[in-house]
């Protein structure tokens, strides 16, 4: 199996029925910097849709262009069927938008900032109090506390309650959990699931490929350029080569070790253990393992295991952006 090639720019585009976000071939740049080069995606209605990449991949500025805050210098896209330059009036109060940064008043209080968003579109807090509800119980009791002395997952939760309380057709959330623990990460996206099976399209921003994995569809985006678009497990099952995991110590000795072994197309750290692949797509599994830790015991590394495990997200990942830096 080989990998998917970087998508060519003029790669066609499959749009969906009444598609809610279609993009074509978007570029900007910034001086020297290309921060988008001929993007291009569609996202079906109802459908939770990430956008997985580093920082300086391009995420932001790409939310910045589909919520009117940014003009493109080439391509198109259109949001609800509105084009994000011609009819940008006619798009932001059809749209929720939850910027990377905390971006609510500090000095205001829970409350006072949900009935000022929903004021300035002509709303109330009562009206669109159902909606939030399953995010704003868990903060209500706060809500006379200022914004600013928030914990970090209570600020993501009224930053959200503020992007929602005015009943948007989609939302679009930047890197909403970065900075925030495990903990309030996986509440959060609890409450986007639940937002999801209530048929609200929601396009997320991620730089965790655990987060990735919740999402139904992904773009990997790299340095401006999407790499590949499809459903996380099967962006994993594009990975090329046979791949294991390896355990030993001392660490540093194991991964120079394995990266002498003759058969190593890559060897990459993940978590406690290191992520082998290897370049013979045809070799017995059993074998590999074999002579992998034969090769590692002969260089003093003796407390060792190996094991072949099924390629993730993040491994296809990885081989996508040494493809486009080749």
């Amino acid at each position: 199996m080989s990998a998917p090639a970087v998508i060519a720019p003029d790669a066609p585009l499959v749009v969906p029925d009444g598609a809610p976000v279609v993009v074509r071939g978007l570029r900007k740049t910034f001086g020297a910097t290309v921060a988008l080069d001929a993007v291009s995606f569609a996202v079906a209605p109802g459908e939770l849709f990430g956008l997985v990449g580093p920082d300086g991949g391009g995420k932001t500025t790409l939310f910045r262009i589909l919520t009117t805050l940014l003009v493109p210098e080439a391509g198109t896209a259109t949001v609800l069927g509105r084009d994000v330059v011609q009819d940008l009036w006619g798009i932001r109060s059809r749209v929720g938008y939850m910027p990377g940064r905390f971006s609510l008043y500090p000095d205001l209080s829970v409350e006072e900032n949900l009935r000022f968003f929903a004021s300035v579109f002509g709303t109330t807090l009562a009206a669109g109090y159902d909606l939030i509800a399953p995010i704003y119980r868990q903060i209500e009791p706060f809500k006379d506390r200022r914004a600013g002395a928030l914990s970090g997952g209570m600020k993501q939760k009224l930053a959200l309650s503020c992007a929602l309380v005015h009943r948007p057709e989609i939302l679009f959330l930047d890197e909403p959990t970065t900075g925030v623990d495990a903990v309030s990460r996986r509440e959060f996206w609890d409450l986007l699931d639940e937002l999801r099976r209530s048929g609200l399209t929601i396009v997320v921003s991620t730089p965790y490929m655990d987060e990735a994995a919740r999402c139904q569809r992904v773009a990997l985006m790299q340095k401006g350029r999407v790499l590949a678009i499809d459903a996380p497990d099967a962006i994993g099952s594009r990975y090329p080569r046979p791949l294991f995991a390896v355990h030993g110590l001392p660490r540093h000795a194991l991964i120079e070790a394995l990266r002498a072994f003759p058969h190593a197309a890559s060897v990459q750290p993940f978590g406690d253990t290191l992520h082998y692949a290897d370049a013979r797509s045809t070799h017995p599994a059993d074998a590999v393992v074999a002579e992998l830790l034969a090769w590692v015991r002969g260089r003093g590394i003796t407390e060792a295991w190996a094991a072949p495990i099924a390629p993730g997200i993040e491994d296809t990942f990885i081989a996508l952006m040494g493809e486009a830096a080749a």
